[in-house]
């Protein structure tokens, strides 16, 4: 299966004092006037571990081309948005996956890993990724969402984004230490994965748009 050809921005709403909640209970008016300018809303999650209380991340995608400037999209966003504080978005494609344009919907801990690395080394980290996630998948009953190219201005760099879900934050921590041979080989995968990077960085959400079960757990 080959990628999505679609446009995803990737937005980091900053809500109010203790009014990160609205942005979930907006989904329908944000959907609908995303609609109009020819977007669709792909989720919503709220922050559990290692992003402000009173942020919340938006993943938009937009299917037309020309792609709209990153731009445009943040206009259509804000339009739909109650009032924020802060509003920084980035510009992706869908490098492995998503393939289409199902958007998760299950409600579990899920996981935003950032990437940085030398272009050189994109193919052999997308090889890599595809290598692990088969195990990955089957030992710690997760799903990988999407890996995305983000925008990079700096030439001779490449920076990708990893969403993976997982059951809940116990699994999380669970798929860290690897119990026998097969998720041993996993995690060595992952590992060189790693080590072709100069960076990473992880922040863990819940699904504000899940539509089998609400988050109510007290994160932060």
């Amino acid at each position: 299966m080959t990628a999505d050809t679609a446009t995803y921005c990737l937005h980091q709403v900053l809500a109010q004092p203790r009014e990160w909640a609205q942005i979930g209970q907006s989904a329908a008016r944000i959907r609908t006037i995303l609609g109009q300018k020819g977007g669709e809303l792909y989720g919503a999650w709220r922050s559990q571990i290692g992003r402000p209380r009173d942020e919340v991340t938006l993943m938009t995608r937009w299917p037309q081309e020309p792609a709209p400037s990153l731009e445009s999209c943040e206009l259509a966003l804000r339009a739909a948005l109650p009032a924020v504080r802060k509003l920084t978005s980035f510009r992706m494609s869908a490098a492995l996956r998503p393939v289409d344009a199902t958007p998760p919907t299950r409600q579990g801990n899920y996981a935003f890993r950032f990437f940085d690395l030398p272009a050189a080394h994109r193919d052999e980290f997308l090889v890599l990724c595809a290598a692990a996630w088969p195990g990955f998948e089957a030992a710690y009953d997760s799903q990988v969402i999407g890996l995305w190219d983000m925008d990079c201005a700096q030439e001779g760099r490449a920076q990708a984004l990893l969403l993976t879900r997982r059951p809940d934050l116990a699994m999380w921590e669970r798929s860290k230490l690897p119990q026998g041979s097969a998720e041993a080989q996993v995690r060595d995968t992952l590992s060189r994965r790693y080590d072709l990077c100069d960076d990473t960085e992880v922040y863990t959400t819940t699904l504000l748009t899940a539509t089998d079960q609400v988050d109510q757990a007290r994160w932060t």
